[in-house]
């Protein structure tokens, strides 16, 4: 796969398509976590060196998804300058901006760039046609430099503007960053070089998310462990009492048929054997514990219980291949965190016996991210959706736009 390495980027002008959506604080819009920044750092680092100039394009929030009362969109909440401090600090380098991305002031800033400079432009998603993937949108934008970067794997999966119709207004001039292809090589080897055995372990709250990635998975899988809120789904399915645990009447049917399929590809579908209950969906609730086909009337699951933890570790611990998309609990509530800390930790310990451990972006990214263990797996995914889209076997029109 070509990537920037490829390239010499001297006296050239690169368009880079980053993913700089990152957390804000609600008071101060400072940058809470800054991972898909510092993801971005080494693939702009690299063209600066080689003497070329950056263009950095981004988008940040839905803020035509979420007008003011007004009816006007909310450009503090989702300006991009937001994260210009944050970026001159990691680059060593001081960022300018720019106000809009196809204003007459934009392309001024980014024609009179001299070499070893960057600018970032303002949020592209202010403008309805980027989501749409408007093509004379998508041209306007093409002139901000005369090389094109893909380094944002997280909207990979969108046919957007600046992410795939874009691409076609640099023949012989685009490739992928970093990030982009990282991404992709790590993804693939759990895709088409997993070691076995090979273990993907599912959490989240429905299995509607999962359907797919679940199907394709029995197919490449030895073991996967469900786990989180869609458990539930599954027990039911399989006649079991989840009180008033979360469930998904609509697809008792489909777990069914997964549960069936596994069997038949000799695949060992592992469902939690107990759970850690509660009375409210509540940290302060009152909470008990009990095994997951008994689930009493007015109780709800809400984590691993401590046989499904011993389960789920000893298959986690003979796997040479471990995939985690989805936490095991509700872990943003400290009494329901238990769960999804002990399989991090499983997988920390699998990794450092020699085991490949890809955690698959969102909340489980999230969460090796909050308990300081992102370090000690062997790759943490910045894509989230894209990803999951990339595992369910799709073709990703951010990938397929550079490579065609």
């Amino acid at each position: 796969m070509n990537t920037v390495d490829n390239f010499n980027f001297n006296n050239k002008r690169a368009l880079i398509r980053v993913d700089f959506n990152v957390p804000l604080d609600k008071k101060t819009f400072a940058v809470t976590d800054d991972t898909r920044i510092k993801a971005a750092v080494p693939t702009i680092k690299k063209i600066l060196a080689d003497g070329g100039a950056v263009v950095l394009m981004s988008h940040l929030g839905r803020p035509l998804k979420k007008l003011k009362e007004d009816g006007t969109v909310d450009y503090e909440k989702h300006s991009l300058k937001h994260v210009v401090k944050r970026t001159s600090e990691l680059l060593g380098v001081d960022v300018k901006f720019a106000t809009d991305c196809v204003s007459d002031d934009a392309f001024n800033l980014s024609a009179s760039l001299k070499m070893g400079e960057v600018l970032l432009l303002e949020n592209l998603r202010f403008y309805k046609e980027e989501e749409k993937g408007n093509e004379e949108f998508a041209k306007k934008l093409s002139a901000h430099g005369n090389f094109y970067v893909n380094d944002a794997f997280g909207t990979a999966h969108r046919a957007h503007a600046s992410t795939a119709v874009i691409a076609q207004f640099f023949p012989g001039a685009k490739t992928f960053g970093y990030v982009m292809a990282n991404e992709i090589k790590n993804a693939d080897k759990v895709m088409k070089q997993a070691q076995k055995p090979f273990t993907a372990i599912m959490g989240g709250a429905k299995v509607s998310d999962k359907i797919l990635i679940i199907e394709n998975m029995i197919d490449k899988a030895d073991y996967i462990l469900i786990g989180g809120g869609m458990a539930y789904t599954f027990f039911k399915a399989m006649g079991g009492q989840i009180g008033n645990s979360l469930v998904e009447e609509d697809k008792l049917d489909l777990a069914k048929q997964l549960l069936e399929k596994a069997k038949a590809k000799g695949c060992q579908m592992l469902l939690p054997a107990d759970s850690i209950i509660a009375d409210k969906f509540d940290n302060d609730a009152q909470l008990s514990s009990c095994e997951n086909f008994e689930i009493p009337q007015g109780w709800m699951g809400l984590d691993l219980g401590k046989k499904a933890i011993y389960d789920f570790r000893e298959v986690i611990l003979k796997s040479k291949t471990i995939l985690w998309n989805g936490p095991m609990g509700v872990f943003e509530m400290s009494n329901f965190a238990n769960g999804t800390i002990e399989i991090a930790k499983a997988i920390v310990e699998a990794t450092s016996k020699g085991a490949f451990s890809l955690i698959g972006g969102g909340d489980s990214a999230a969460a090796v991210n909050q308990f300081n263990m992102a370090d000690k797996v062997s790759y943490v995914s910045t894509g989230g959706g894209a990803l999951l889209e990339y595992f369910e076997g799709k073709e990703l029109p951010g990938i397929v736009a550079v490579i065609g």
